[in-house]
C-alpha cells in the first residue's frame, strides 16, 4: 500500500512522527510537504495528496492540521476523496467499515504521538465491509456529479 501524507505548520511535527512510524513498520510513504513549522495554508497540501489518491498512484492519504477540521474540509471538496477527521479508535474503524474513507485527517494540536499510533494502525488495517455500504457510497457519488 502506497500512502501519500502531508500536513500545514501546526500538524508538521506529528507528521514527522506517522511518516518515521510508517516506514519503520515497513509501509510505502511519500511526503508532499510542508517541511517546517513555517506558516503555510493547509488547502495547497490537502490538495497535493488528494490529487496523489485520486490518481491511483497511492491508495490511501493522510493530511494532518491543528484541529484536522481545515484539511478534512479541503479534502472533502474533491470527488472520489471520502476523508475522515479521526481522533478515536471507533471513528477510525468505521470510516474504514462502513465509509471506505481513502483519506485520514488527524488534529496535531489535539492527539498525541501514541494515540496517533493507535488510530493509523487501525484506520490501515481495517478493510471496508461493502454490501449495504457500498450502495451508500455510490449515492454520495452521485450527489457530487449533480453539484457544481
Amino acid at each position: 500500500m502506497r500512502i501519500a501524507i502531508a500536513s500545514d505548520h501546526a500538524g508538521y511535527e506529528l507528521k514527522k512522527f506517522i511518516k518515521d512510524y510508517l516506514q519503520k513498520s515497513g509501509r510505502a510513504v511519500e511526503d508532499f510537504g510542508t517541511d517546517s513549522e513555517e506558516s503555510v495554508d493547509y488547502p495547497d497540501f490537502a490538495k497535493k495528496v488528494c490529487e496523489a489518491v485520486l490518481s491511483k498512484g497511492f491508495e490511501r492519504g493522510i493530511l494532518v492540521c491543528g484541529s484536522g477540521v481545515g484539511m478534512s474540509i479541503s479534502a472533502n471538496r474533491f470527488k472520489g476523496i471520502r476523508a475522515v477527521l479521526c481522533q478515536d479508535l471507533y471513528t477510525a474503524e468505521y470510516s474504514r467499515l462502513h465509509n471506505n474513507s481513502n483519506v485520514l485527517c488527524l488534529p496535531g494540536r489535539l492527539i498525541g504521538k501514541g494515540l496517533a499510533e493507535k488510530i493509523l494502525e487501525v484506520w490501515l488495517k481495517t478493510k471496508f465491509e461493502g454490501g449495504r455500504h457500498l450502495k451508500r457510497i455510490e449515492k454520495i457519488e452521485e450527489i457530487a456529479k449533480e453539484t457544481k
